[in-house]
């Protein structure tokens, strides 16, 4: 056969390369396919977290003892069983803890069939894609810092693939060189991508489904929970600085729901948004008004905690008749509202009369004690603050109790309150008190919300918890209007100057880590939350207006998408190019090992063993080995000298060495 001849083989043999996975690249594998997955163990069922768990241990097992995968028989089963029982289990297969779930389930199940290195190329793949579904749970610096890590497993276990076995120090370097490169682009595309005031794509129902809040609707007991959880609520930045920026603690009530309608257990909201009396309240403010910015958490409900009260809202919100503060969409992301309140204020001194008929409403038959009561003091007290001080006279003289553990109440709940238990929370206080008003012939409603807050000292913003959740009460009088009424500071009054911990008993004291009463976890958690706020505050909220804040320190006034889209273009160019000439630069200082090593794979292929471009040094030499015995050895020193200098810790004669082969390879094409 003629030289010719056998190069045309080669060539025609090369193209069906020998892509089986090599055996050092497993474990990389294997440590993606586990690292993507675990904080989703939060999420998972526990059968689902077990049965991946033992997908990626066996799989490991069988390549330490190399034992032949199992067949496809068997992988169509599991697989048919993984899905039946996710589909079960969320009665579903779509959605968003249904679809986490198959990812999680074929990323276990992908290395039972692994063998070569597309299938790799797969797996790594899907790492990136699962990836971006732990950001549908979690947003945090934690999160991020995770995601980050396993990146660069993933870009490492590519590398791995590609380049063949070598040290773990130099595939790291090579990925952390590959990530300083992308990351001038990177920055470029984030602060100058167009922003968009939504999401640019949309979410399952089930999206939002574990965020926690205030509900659209109350009952007794129904803020327990709430009360004992320290996620912050929302925050607030004043715009002003000194003493006098931030109202008294006792005047920092934030409105939330309110309810008018009682069926005898729970109170609602009567009508929806959109059902509600298109009459904008009338709101006279009568003392300073405070001007700040709230930062609220996801909620998955409307309203917006404004401090009480309002009186100049977002343009994106409106204020309903019962004085909430609306978004027109579910708050489902993190959002920044500008608001100006006033504490000191009369609203509504002449109120509609269906809304003052509502504020009436009992249901029959329910708490005749509570209502003889109420009768007496409607025909001893001529106003209703008479009525309403009695009420609050009740409270004090009868030794109720300010407790988080209040006794189960019976049908008639509010008489087994008042009479009876005479234990109870916030709730209990505010739904007996404007059951009572009802009952007395003063218009009442219940308004939920939080009262209270503490500037954090690091960034000066004031944090609201779900701890801080309140009750209270409203009442209205003629040429008054409505009239803020809280009953638990009649019980508890240090509930409202000093916060919940110091007015619960010892019994019923908060987790720790709400209470924090330890100076220095307090300066610690002070420091991560204000890191924290920064990273909700200019990374996962750098919205429109954060945007166009940003340009305009760097001259730009009102940059439309046009002009960033032009400017992201150029910069991302330049960058691109600056790194370019920094890799041709760093290139011609470090290729001599390169252009030996290339030198001699040109003569080699003269001889009619061409290297195909997929081939690592050590894959090239064991090929031609396997062709011509001759050349083995010769090939196989270059390939390991190439490789420690290019790859490794080689020292300067290694490249000598290298040197001599391509001399010993010219010395052989001489004799054919």
């Amino acid at each position: 056969m003629t030289n010719a001849s056998k190069h045309w083989l080669c060539m025609v043999t090369a193209r069906k390369p020998d892509t089986f996975l090599e055996y050092g690249a497993t474990p990389w594998l294997m440590l993606s396919a586990a690292l993507t997955s675990v904080p989703h163990v939060e999420h998972l069922p526990l059968w689902l977290s077990l049965l991946a768990a033992g997908l990626v241990l066996w799989r490991t097992w069988i390549w330490k003892r190399n034992f032949r995968l199992p067949g496809r028989a068997f992988l169509t089963l599991l697989v048919f069983a993984g899905v039946s029982g996710i589909g079960w289990e969320y009665r579903t297969l779509f959605g968003r803890d249904a679809g986490v779930a198959l990812l999680v389930l074929f990323m276990a199940m992908k290395p039972m069939e692994m063998k070569t290195r597309r299938d790799a190329i797969v797996l790594v793949m899907l790492g990136f894609f699962l990836l971006l579904t732990h950001f549908l749970y979690s947003q945090s610096i934690p999160t991020g810092v995770w995601l980050l890590a396993v990146t660069v497993l993933l870009i490492s276990s590519l590398i791995r693939l590609h380049g063949g076995d070598q040290p773990i120090a130099e595939i790291l370097k090579h990925t952390g060189s590959m990530l300083v490169q992308a990351a001038p682009v990177m920055l470029i595309a984030f602060f100058l991508f167009p922003r968009v005031s939504g999401p640019l794509w949309g979410l399952p129902q089930d999206a939002h489904s574990g965020l926690s809040g205030l509900s659209n609707q109350m009952s007794p007991g129904s803020l327990n929970n709430l009360i004992q959880s320290g996620a912050i609520a929302f925050r607030v930045q004043f715009a002003e600085e000194g003493a006098d920026a931030v109202p008294e603690k006792s005047q920092l009530y934030w409105r939330g729901p309110v309810f008018d309608e009682y069926d005898g257990r729970t109170w609602r909201a009567r009508l929806p948004l959109a059902q509600r009396p298109g009459k904008a309240p009338l709101i006279e403010a009568t003392g300073k008004r405070y001007r700040y910015t709230l930062t609220i958490e996801p909620h998955n409900l409307r309203w917006l905690l404004a401090l009480d009260l309002p009186i100049a809202i977002p343009a994106e919100s409106l204020i309903a008749p019962t004085l909430e503060t609306y978004a027109r969409e579910p708050v489902r992301q993190r959002v920044r509202h500008e608001f100006v309140s006033s504490v000191d204020f009369m609203v509504n001194r002449n109120e509609a009369g269906a809304v003052l008929n509502q504020a009436l409403r009992l249901p029959p038959g329910f708490n005749p004690r509570a209502r003889e009561l109420a009768e007496a003091w409607r025909a001893q007290f001529r106003s209703p603050e008479m009525i309403s001080n009695a009420a609050l006279l009740h409270f004090r003289q009868e030794a109720f109790v300010y407790t988080l553990q209040p006794p189960l109440l019976e049908e008639n709940a509010v008489d087994d309150f008042l009479f009876e238990t005479r234990s109870g929370f916030c709730e209990h206080f505010a739904s007996a008190y404007v059951f009572l008003m009802r009952a007395a012939g003063v218009p009442a409603r219940v308004v939920a919300g939080y009262q209270g807050g503490e500037i954090n000292p690091v960034d000066g913003y004031m944090t609201v918890r779900q701890s801080d959740a309140h009750a209270w009460a409203e009442i209205w009088i003629a040429e008054k209007g409505w009239i803020r009424i809280d009953p638990t500071a009649a019980v508890a009054p240090s509930r409202i100057a000093l916060g919940i911990n110091a007015a619960l008993p010892t019994e019923d004291l908060l987790p720790a880590l709400v209470r924090l009463d330890n100076p220095v976890f307090r300066a610690l958690r002070n420091r991560w939350e204000a890191a924290n706020n920064a990273w909700n505050q200019w990374v996962l909220g750098y919205n429109p207006q954060r945007q166009r804040e940003f340009l305009s320190r760097f001259g730009f006034g009102e940059p439309d998408w046009r002009a960033m889209t032009a400017l992201m273009a150029v910069l991302s160019g330049l960058a691109t190019l600056l790194i370019g000439l920094w890799m041709f630069v760093h290139r011609g200082r470090t290729s001599r090992e390169v252009r030996l090593w290339m030198r001699f794979c040109e003569q080699m292929a003269q001889i009619g063993l061409a290297r195909n471009a997929w081939e690592g040094p050590r894959d090239f030499a064991a090929r031609v080995a396997r062709e011509r015995a001759d050349l083995g050895p010769v090939t196989r020193k270059a390939a390991e000298c190439f490789a420690e200098v290019r790859y490794g810790t080689g020292r300067s004669e290694r490249l000598q060495d290298l040197k001599d082969c391509l001399r010993q390879l010219s010395s052989v094409r001489r004799t054919l």
